[in-house]
């Protein structure tokens, strides 16, 4: 494990501790089971590819531990609406604060513009925060691999099924796969960019996919480094359609015609 990664988990927990001593379980458990139902995720992906188009999920993403702030003009609703204007599947918010300088509000900003599932981005280490996702609007949540061992990867499963939200589980290498292909979430992303060298390598999907197409059901979900449109051929070529991007929507100055642009080939599914 990195030890960016490392330092990350230390925040969350310290953060945890803290909103426990503000908002205790019981009160956000309750909370987050009367909110209002969740949009459909992995349905609004289905869709998307049944009709053979890609399934972007975009993010909204303010600034990141290894490039600092991406974008200064930032407006979550704003982008909300025009990834949903320009053909986005669903959006990912960044909601860490103190490495991504994201917040919850920036969730609940961008999920009211739009009709769109949402993805909470964030580093779960704790049941608290899958109910806090909840409360918030979350309509997903995203467990990373490399974070969390195989019982609680499956518990926080669980607790995001049982509230009606889906699960995009992260993984980087083979090892990591095995594990995640033990879960029952149909959504496995694989991100591209080394936890360790933070080095990117689209190649980290395409070795990956024999064992992720191995099941049927399963809907591979490539993450970082997908920037021109020589990438999204490559990736769907391979069988692989849908994509999690962000930053280079992010250093557009429109981020939905950016992502039009970068997909401009694929309003048709792709012949050899």
């Amino acid at each position: 494990m990195s030890d960016i990664l490392n330092r990350i988990l230390e925040v969350k927990a310290s953060e945890v501790v803290k909103a426990k001593a503000e908002r205790s379980l019981a009160d956000m458990r309750r909370d987050a089971e009367t909110a209002m139902p969740p949009r459909d995720f992995v349905g609004a992906i289905r869709s998307k590819i049944a009709d053979g188009l890609p399934a972007v999920i975009a993010e909204i993403k303010k600034a990141s531990p290894s490039k600092g702030i991406i974008r200064d003009d930032f407006n979550p609703a704003k982008i909300a609406a025009s990834y949903e204007k320009h053909g986005a599947a669903c959006l990912s918010v960044l909601t860490d604060e103190e490495f991504f300088k994201g917040c919850p509000a920036y969730l609940q900003e961008a999920r009211a513009a739009c009709s769109l599932p949402v993805l909470r981005k964030d580093f779960m280490v704790d049941e608290y925060q899958i109910y806090q996702a909840r409360e918030m609007g979350a309509d997903a949540i995203l467990l990373i691999a490399a974070a969390l061992d195989f019982e609680k990867l499956k518990a926080f499963e669980a607790i995001a099924n049982a509230l009606g939200m889906a699960v995009l589980v992260e993984v980087h290498d083979a090892a990591e796969l095995e594990v995640a292909m033990k879960l029952g979430t149909p959504l496995i992303g694989i991100n591209n960019r080394n936890l360790r060298t933070f080095e990117v390598s689209l190649s980290t999907t395409l070795d990956l996919l024999p064992r992720v197409f191995a099941d049927a059901k399963r809907i591979a979900v490539t993450e970082s480094g997908i920037l021109t449109i020589d990438d999204v051929r490559l990736m769907r070529k391979n069988g692989v359609n849908t994509f999690l991007v962000g930053e280079a929507f992010m250093r557009a100055e429109d981020p939905g015609a950016e992502l039009a642009k970068l997909f401009r080939s694929e309003d048709k599914r792709i012949e050899d």
